[in-house]
C-alpha cells in the first residue's frame, strides 16, 4: 500500500486518479484551493485520508501547502496534477505579480517539489501541447509578448516536462517522470475533446504505485502507459538548469541537492 499526494484533486483528472488509488487500497491525500473546494473534494472521495488547502497561484499559499503535506509525514509518491487551462483571454496577474498560468502550472510544482520531503516517486502532468512550448525560456512572465493563452499553457507544460527531467537528473534516488493524459473532456479540456477520458488518469496512477518494471523508471515521458518521445529540448540540461534558476529567482525557494 502506497501513500500518495495529488495536487488539484477536488475534481477532474486529479479526483479520478484519487478514486483509482483509493479503490486499490492506497492512502490518498487530496488538495483543494479553498475550504469550500476541500469540502467538495471530501464529499467526492470520502475514502481519502486528508485534504490540504491552498491556492497554488500564491507563492505563500503554495509554501503553506508544502508545510501541511510535510506535517502529515512522508509520502511514497506525489502527482503534480493541478493546472489551469489555455482559455484565459488576457494576462491575469497573481498576488505575486506573475501570470496566473505560469504561477499555477510551472512555479507551484517547482516550489512543492523543493519543499516537500522527497518521496520515492514524482509524477508531473504535461500535455501534448508542450511540443509547441517556447524553448528559449525568454519572457516567462509574459511582459514582453502579446498575451496568447494557448501559447502560455503550452509553455507551462513544456516547463513541467523540463522540471521532471531536471529532478530525475538531480535526484537519482527519486523516480521522476512526466506524461500527457490526452485531450479529454474535463472542465479544462472541454466537452468536445476526443481522447478517452477513462484512460486519462491511469498513467499517473501507474507511475505512482505500480511495481511493473516499465513504471519503475526515471526521466521518461509517457502517454497511456507507453513511453512517448517528448520535445527533444526537455533533455537539454542547460535549459533544465535555466528553468530551475528562474523558478528559484521568482519564488525564493531553492531546489535541494
Amino acid at each position: 500500500m502506497a501513500r500518495v499526494f495529488i495536487t488539484g484533486s477536488a475534481d477532474g483528472l486529479g479526483q479520478m486518479a484519487a478514486h483509482l488509488l483509493i479503490d486499490e487500497g492506497h492512502r490518498v491525500v487530496l488538495h483543494a484551493r479553498s475550504e469550500a473546494r476541500a469540502k467538495e473534494a471530501w464529499q467526492a472521495a470520502p475514502g481519502a485520508e486528508a485534504v490540504v488547502v491552498g491556492d497554488l497561484s500564491s507563492i505563500a499559499q503554495t509554501r503553506a501547502v508544502a508545510e501541511q503535506v510535510n506535517d502529515l509525514g512522508r509520502f511514497d509518491a506525489i502527482i503534480h496534477n493541478a493546472a489551469v487551462g489555455y482559455r484565459e483571454p488576457r494576462r491575469i496577474e497573481t498576488v505575486d505579480g506573475l501570470p496566473h498560468v505560469f504561477a499555477v502550472n510551472t512555479l507551484a510544482p517547482y516550489i512543492l517539489t523543493a519543499l516537500i520531503s522527497k518521496p520515492k516517486r514524482l509524477v508531473y502532468l504535461s500535455s501534448g501541447l508542450h511540443q509547441g512550448g517556447d524553448e528559449t525560456l525568454q519572457d516567462l512572465t509574459w511582459t514582453q509578448r502579446p498575451w496568447q493563452g494557448i501559447a502560455a499553457y503550452s509553455d507551462s507544460k513544456f516547463h513541467d516536462a523540463l522540471l521532471a527531467f531536471a529532478v530525475a537528473r538531480r535526484w537519482p534516488d527519486v523516480l521522476s517522470n512526466a506524461l500527457e493524459p490526452g485531450w479529454v473532456a474535463t472542465k479544462m479540456g472541454g466537452a468536445g475533446a476526443p481522447d478517452d477520458l477513462q484512460a486519462a488518469p491511469k498513467t499517473q496512477v501507474w507511475l505512482a504505485v505500480s511495481e511493473d518494471p516499465s513504471a519503475r523508471v526515471t526521466g521518461e515521458y509517457f502517454y497511456h502507459m507507453k513511453r512517448r518521445a517528448p520535445n527533444p529540448a526537455v533533455h537539454d540540461e542547460r535549459l533544465q538548469d535555466r528553468l530551475l534558476a528562474a523558478c528559484e529567482r521568482f519564488s525564493g525557494v531553492k531546489l535541494p541537492l
